[in-house]
């Protein structure tokens, strides 16, 4: 994975998370009160840190098979 992806990736991740922030809605002011908010963003980074793991497999393994086929 190249540092430009990677970069656009960051910056879409933040951005959504800003936004998420930004809204006020019922069902956020229930999981603050109850504290349950923190489960749900572990359970949010927790998928995006898996997500990110995968591709960053998968484009190695992509390159390989790549560099196998040019030789």
């Amino acid at each position: 994975m190249n540092y430009k992806s990677l970069l656009i990736l960051i910056s879409f991740l933040s951005l959504m998370g800003t936004r998420a922030l930004a809204q006020d809605s019922a069902i956020e002011r229930t999981f603050h009160e109850s504290g349950k908010i923190n489960v749900v963003v572990a359970v949010v980074v927790v998928i995006f840190i898996g997500l990110i793991f995968y591709f960053v497999r998968l484009e190695k393994k992509i390159s390989k098979i790549e560099k196998d086929i040019k030789n």
